[in-house]
């Protein structure tokens, strides 16, 4: 029992005060979002609050990261809508299954790891993109439907007046309450006011209720209602593929931005099981799905939240609203809502990433302001992560190319020796080709490699050519350093290969095993 507890990390201390008044502020942020978030989808309210319930209670308990927040999410609806317009929501369900399987495979094969892989520009990207996103949602909350258009149109007159004031408050009382106590969260009291003057004073203001219905009951189990064969397989992968990546790369990001605030390690790996067992588990219980969310991270970390028990907490919440507290839940002002998510999107604004513009290399602030506006522009977070890792890896290839440098020389025996700097990889072979003379070097070269690394076939395969080119001038070429894997792997140039074995190191060269 005491290895299922320490696994779990309930034994970390917990201040039981701050966790539930903060699972209880998160609970209360989630349901426009999740609200929100399924009719973005083509998809019912309940879907994504119940997908908020499932995967907020299953991550909270098996997650990697203890305060993070998982629930529906805008980068997941954007992905499944097609196919809910298309084919309706029980082939959603099993998508959602399937990117949950998909998600515990990742885990189980370590590659949440591969997070480590994305510089910080693309992050610093990632966050600022979020954030605006985050900022623009919440405009839509300045507009009312037009009776006679039936279109969203911006409020005029003493109704706009009246929920800008409103968010004002809310705004108000998140920056300045923190500057005098922390006993209780900010976000949590402004809800809270802001509820208490709309009450008190009758005013007329667009509420929870006025978006959709939130009451419903426990989330029902059932089995996708869909042909189980390879026609239906074929259709959903791709989506369920697209939604794993997706919902893998916002929560191991996410992981990432919360242990640097809280200063403390997760573990991307646990995270990815988690994730994929709460969508496997969202799936049957009528949910559509989603991933860690950092705007509700944000706000449960910054409530003063450090354990599971404010993510259990916040799940638990958002239950009993649903199925006993709907009628009170929807009288919620909007406004209250929208001035703690315009908060968190100026919280989660990297600011400082502006003023450092003349500090980081062009590179990196093209990553960053191009992970920004693809994030922005297309609200496809895996596709904007994925460009900027790229990018980025092609910028370093190209500075690691220009970085490969020969010091030459000839000793009293009339041999010349390359002594090779920087590594060799297909980016650098061609400039490391054309440091050599072979026509008018000596009748014996030695190459040393002790300052070099082979890293891949494409050095390989330029060591093989340049000794095929030095043995049709009738030429002894001797390479020294390499290590046991580069003279393996050097098989057509056996029989003039001479090198240094007591010397050789032992690291391996990357090669494509199929």
């Amino acid at each position: 029992m005491k290895k299922i507890f320490n696994l779990f990390d309930f034994s970390q201390k917990v201040d039981y005060k701050n966790e539930v008044l903060a699972g209880l502020t998160v609970a209360l942020a989630l349901i426009p979002e999740a609200v929100a978030f399924a009719l973005i989808a083509g998809l019912s309210p309940l879907t994504g609050l119940y997908a908020a319930f499932v995967m907020g209670l299953v991550t909270a308990i098996l997650g990697g990261r203890p305060g993070m927040i998982s629930g529906a999410t805008g980068a997941v609806a954007v992905v499944i809508v097609g196919l809910s317009i298309s084919h309706g929501p029980e082939y959603i369900f099993a998508t959602v299954v399937l990117a949950g399987l998909i998600q515990v495979l990742a885990g189980v094969l370590k590659l949440g790891k591969l997070i480590r892989l994305v510089p910080h520009s693309v992050i610093f990207g990632f966050v600022n993109g979020l954030a605006i996103i985050i900022f623009m949602s919440q405009l839509d909350q300045f507009k009312a439907l037009n009776p006679v258009t039936g279109e969203l149109e911006w409020m005029t007159g003493p109704p706009m007046y009246t929920f800008l004031a409103l968010v004002s408050v809310a705004i108000l009382i998140i920056w300045l309450l923190p500057k005098l106590t922390k006993v209780v969260p900010a976000t949590l009291v402004a809800i809270l006011v802001v509820f208490a003057i709309v009450a008190a004073l009758g005013i007329d203001t667009k509420t929870v209720g006025d978006i959709a219905s939130i009451k419903g009951s426990f989330p029902p189990f059932h089995i996708p209602m869909v042909p189980f064969n390879l026609d239906t397989l074929m259709l959903i992968f791709p989506y369920a593929a697209i939604m794993a990546g997706v919902g893998l790369i916002e929560s191991l990001l996410t992981l990432n931005i919360v242990d640097e605030i809280t200063e403390t390690r997760g573990s991307g790996n646990k995270e990815c099981v988690a994730q994929g067992t709460a969508n496997v588990l969202s799936g049957f219980f009528s949910g559509m799905g989603g991933c860690a969310m950092l705007g509700q991270s944000l706000i449960n970390v910054s409530s003063g939240a450090r354990a599971r028990l404010s993510g259990i907490v916040a799940a638990v919440f958002l239950l009993i609203f649903i199925m006993f507290g709907s009628s009170v839940i929807e009288l919620l002002p909007m406004a209250a809502l929208t001035g703690v998510m315009i908060m968190v999107a100026v919280g989660t604004f990297e600011w400082a990433s502006l003023r450092t513009f003349r500090r980081m290399p062009k590179s990196d602030i093209l990553v960053m302001v191009l992970v920004t506006v693809v994030t922005v522009i297309l609200h496809n977070l895996a596709l904007a992560v994925l460009i900027g890792v790229i990018i980025s890896a092609l910028v370093f290839a190209w500075d690691n190319a220009k970085r490969i440098r020969a010091r030459k020389r000839i000793d009293e025996d009339g041999i010349k020796h390359y002594e090779i700097y920087g590594p060799l990889f297909f980016g650098s072979v061609q400039a490391f080709n054309e440091k050599f003379d072979v026509l008018n070097d000596p009748d014996e070269v030695i190459i040393d490699f002790s300052e070099s690394r082979v890293v891949d076939m494409s050095g390989i395969e330029a060591l093989n050519k340049l000794t095929e080119r030095y043995h049709k001038q009738g030429k002894k070429l001797h390479l020294r350093h390499l290590s046991q894997d580069c003279r393996r792997l050097l098989s057509n140039a056996d029989a003039i290969i001479d090198v240094n074995i007591l010397e050789d190191p032992t690291y391996k060269v990357a090669v494509d095993k199929a």
